[in-house]
C-alpha cells in the first residue's frame, strides 16, 4: 500500500511560482501529481523576493508622494514618521495571507504536498524527508539564489543579499547596493524614496543591461535626479570594516561608504542537492537545459523557471509551468519567448516587451518607432510624474508590433495591453484605432502609435 501511494504520474519538485501553478494544471489535467517544497510555499518570489519587494516598494511611494506633494494635494500633514518595523510586519502579513491561499489552491485541486528536500536517485525516483517516491514524469521547479561575490570582506556583518535585506526590521540611513540590474535598481528606488543616501556600483557599462537605450538613458537621469549615486564600469574589489567598498573605474581605486552593503549582482540556479546526474540530466554552469517544451534531454524529466537558466521572471516560470505540465500530460505545447513581458517596480515603473531598437538594428529589420513623453499625458500629470515615455516598434512593411518599452505610472500594469496585441497578432493601426479610457496613462499606448502613423 505504502508503495502505491508514493507513486504518482507526475511530480514536480519545487512549489515556487512556476512549481505550485505547474502541479495544479497537471492535476487539472487528470495526472495523480505530488509536489514537493523544502521551504514555504510560492518561492523566492512570494517569500523573498517579488512581493516583498513591492510590499516596501508601496509603502516608500507613498510615503514620498506625501513628503514631496502632500501640501500642494492639500493633504497637510505635520510630520510623517516612518516605522518601518510595522511596513516589515505588514509585508510578513501580506506574504502569510498570499502563501496560505497558494496552499488551498493546492490542496483544492487535489494535489498532495510532501515537505522536504527532494534528490534524484534516477529518471523516475527521488528521496525527500527519507521516502523514496516514483513518477512517470518528473518536473525541476528549484529555482535560484542570490550569487556570492567572491571579494574580501563579503563576509563581513552588515554585507547582505537580496533576501537578508527584505528580512531587515530596521531602515538604514545609507547603503551600497553592488548592482545595477533590476534587484538593484529597485532597492534603490526604495530606499532614495525613504530619503537614505543610495550609491549603485555596477560593473557593466550601463545599469538596467539588457533594456532599450532609451529605457537606460531615461532611467540613469530619473535615479540621479531621486540623489542615486551611480557608478557604471565599475569593479568592486574589497568590502573593508566601516561598509566601505572599494572599486575601479576608470583606472583609478575609488571609494563608497554606507551604513550597509547589499550584493544583488545576479542570481544562480539551486541544483546542488538534487543531484540531478543520478538521472542523466545535463546542466550547463549548473542551470538545467531545456528544450521550448521544457524538456530535458532524459525524455521524462521536464525544468521551468530560474533553474533553466532562460528568463528570470516568476511569471515566465508559471508560464514554462503550464507548458511542461500541457506535455508531461500527454498534449503539445511550445513556450513563446518572444510575448514575455520585463517589469522593473522603480519609481515610475518600466515595462518592456519584444525586441529593443538596438536589436532590431543590428538583426538589419525595416522598423517604424513612435513614442509619447509622460509629460503630456494628463493622467501622469495628475500622478506628479513628467520623466518618461512610451515607445512602439513595428514593422515598416506589415505593421507587426516588434517591441514596446514603457517609463511610466503603472507601466507594469499597461504593458500587457501590447503583450494581447502582440499574441493576437494586431497591427499597430489597430492599436492606434482602440479607444482608450481618458484620463489613463494607458493613453500614451494610443499616441505612440498615432506617432508611428503620422498623425
Amino acid at each position: 500500500m505504502a508503495e502505491i501511494m508514493n507513486k504518482f504520474d507526475v511530480a514536480v519538485i519545487g512549489g515556487g511560482p512556476g512549481g505550485y501553478v505547474c502541479a495544479i494544471r497537471c492535476s487539472q489535467l487528470g495526472a495523480r501529481t505530488v509536489l514537493v517544497e523544502k521551504n514555504d510555499l510560492g518561492g523566492t518570489c512570494l517569500n523573498r523576493g517579488c512581493i516583498p519587494t513591492k510590499v516596501l516598494l508601496h509603502s516608500a511611494e507613498i510615503y514620498e508622494e506625501l513628503i514631496n506633494h502632500g501640501a500642494k494635494l492639500g493633504l497637510k500633514i505635520p510630520r510623517i514618521d516612518i516605522d518601518y518595523a510595522a511596513a516589515s510586519a505588514h509585508k510578513d502579513n501580506v506574504i502569510t495571507k498570499l502563501r496560505s491561499g497558494i496552499a488551498s489552491l493546492v490542496k483544492g485541486s487535489g494535489v498532495a504536498l510532501v515537505n522536504g528536500e527532494a534528490v534524484l536517485t534516477s529518471a523516475n525516483t527521488f528521496t525527500a524527508g527519507g521516502t523514496e517516491y516514483t513518477a512517470d514524469k518528473i518536473i525541476i521547479a528549484t529555482g535560484g539564489e542570490p550569487v556570492v561575490i567572491p571579494v574580501p570582506g563579503a563576509d563581513k556583518d552588515g554585507v547582505m543579499d537580496s533576501e537578508a535585506f527584505l528580512g531587515l526590521t530596521k531602515l538604514p540611513e545609507s547603503a551600497v547596493i553592488i548592482g545595477g540590474g533590476v534587484i538593484g535598481i529597485e532597492f534603490a528606488t526604495m530606499l532614495s524614496s525613504f530619503g537614505k543616501k543610495v550609491t549603485v556600483i555596477e560593473m557593466l557599462p550601463d545599469i538596467m543591461t539588457g533594456m532599450d537605450t532609451d529605457v537606460i538613458h531615461t532611467m540613469s537621469q530619473i535615479m540621479r535626479k531621486r540623489g542615486v549615486m551611480i557608478h557604471t564600469n565599475a569593479k568592486l574589489t574589497e568590502i573593508r570594516d566601516g561598509m566601505t567598498c572599494v572599486f575601479e573605474k576608470d583606472g583609478t581605486t575609488q571609494k563608497a561608504e554606507g551604513e550597509i552593503v547589499i550584493l544583488a549582482a545576479g542570481r544562480r540556479p539551486v541544483t546542488g542537492a538534487l543531484n540531478p546526474g543520478a538521472a542523466g540530466i545535463i546542466t550547463e554552469r549548473g542551470f538545467i537545459i531545456t528544450d521550448d517544451s521544457m524538456r530535458t534531454n532524459v525524455s521524462d524529466i521536464f525544468a521551468i523557471g530560474d533553474v533553466t537558466g532562460k528568463i528570470a521572471l516568476a511569471h515566465a516560470a508559471s508560464a514554462q509551468g503550464l507548458t511542461a505540465a500541457a506535455n508531461a500530460c500527454g498534449k503539445n505545447a511550445i513556450m513563446q519567448y518572444h510575448i514575455i513581458p520585463s517589469c522593473v517596480y522603480s519609481s515610475p515603473e518600466i515595462a518592456a516587451v519584444g525586441k529593443t531598437e538596438d536589436q532590431l538594428k543590428a538583426a538589419g529589420v525595416p522598423y517604424q518607432k513612435g513614442s509619447f513623453p509622460v509629460a503630456a499625458n494628463g493622467r501622469s500629470t495628475i500622478m506628479n510624474c513628467k520623466d518618461g515615455f512610451a515607445k512602439l516598434l513595428t514593422h515598416k512593411r506589415t505593421g507587426e508590433i516588434l517591441g514596446a518599452h514603457i517609463v511610466a505610472p503603472r507601466a507594469t500594469d499597461i504593458i500587457g495591453e501590447i503583450c494581447v496585441a502582440m499574441k493576437a497578432e494586431a497591427t499597430i493601426e489597430e492599436v492606434a484605432d482602440t479607444i482608450h479610457g481618458h484620463p489613463t496613462v494607458s493613453e500614451i499606448i494610443m499616441e505612440a502609435a498615432h506617432d508611428i502613423e503620422g498623425l
